[in-house]
């Protein structure tokens, strides 16, 4: 029974340890990488997320603005399109109504004289209608001041009668289309008499007025 005992006991020697060590590598290794990151992991997830969300936002920033700034050159472009459009096309008329500037001032001295009877009188305002339409307008008064932005004087005098350089007759009317002067006024312009003091006239008129016992009341 002693003998017996004693082997029985020696059995789980046999057992070696190497053995146990290399099972619970294979139990490790079998658990995954889930099960080794632990608690973690999910944290971690959540901040690449996050990253990943910030940049998408950024580059749709990004995108917004150069689709924006897109739009803009493109408006801008328009733009200047249709300012190239009305410009040219102004400049074109100018120079047709420019070629029918003598024909309008033929029409303009045979009224004046009488002379725009007939067929003639009906093809004349005919033509200054239509040229009308097309924009034409034709500036130059006698009697308002001059001014050498829309004003040619072809002729200069002295006057008593004026406190400024005034033109005191139209030679031949000025034509423009918007603010583009086609031609100027050709005009007669009178100054001032040298020598002759503003309000001179008006005083003498007054002295007059007083000698005759004040003006004449309406």
């Amino acid at each position: 029974m002693t003998e017996e005992s004693q082997g029985f006991q020696q059995k789980p020697s046999d057992v070696p340890v190497d053995a146990v060590e290399s099972a619970a590598e294979e139990a490790a290794q079998g658990a995954g990488p889930a099960e080794q990151a632990g608690p973690g992991a999910p944290a971690g997830d959540e901040r690449a997320n996050n990253k990943d969300l910030e940049s998408l936002r950024g580059q749709l920033a990004e995108r917004t603005a150069d689709l924006q700034r897109l739009q803009a050159e493109y408006q801008n472009y328009r733009r200047r399109v249709e300012r190239d459009r009305i410009a040219v096309r102004e400049v074109a008329i100018a120079n047709l109504l420019g070629e029918l500037l003598p024909v309008l001032d033929d029409i303009g001295r045979a009224r004046e004289h009488g002379e725009l009877v007939g067929g003639f009188k009906s093809v004349g305002e005919s033509l200054e209608t239509v040229v009308a339409k097309m924009g034409l307008q034709q500036f130059g008064k006698e009697g308002e001041p001059f001014d050498p932005l829309v004003h040619e004087a072809l002729m200069h005098s002295y006057s008593p009668d004026v406190s400024e350089t005034t033109c005191v007759q139209i030679l031949q009317p000025g034509y423009r289309i918007g603010e583009r002067t086609i031609r100027p006024a050709r005009v007669a312009v009178a100054e001032p008499q040298p020598g002759a003091q503003p309000g001179a006239q008006n005083k003498a008129e007054e002295a007059s007025d007083e000698e005759n016992g004040g003006p004449e009341q309406g």
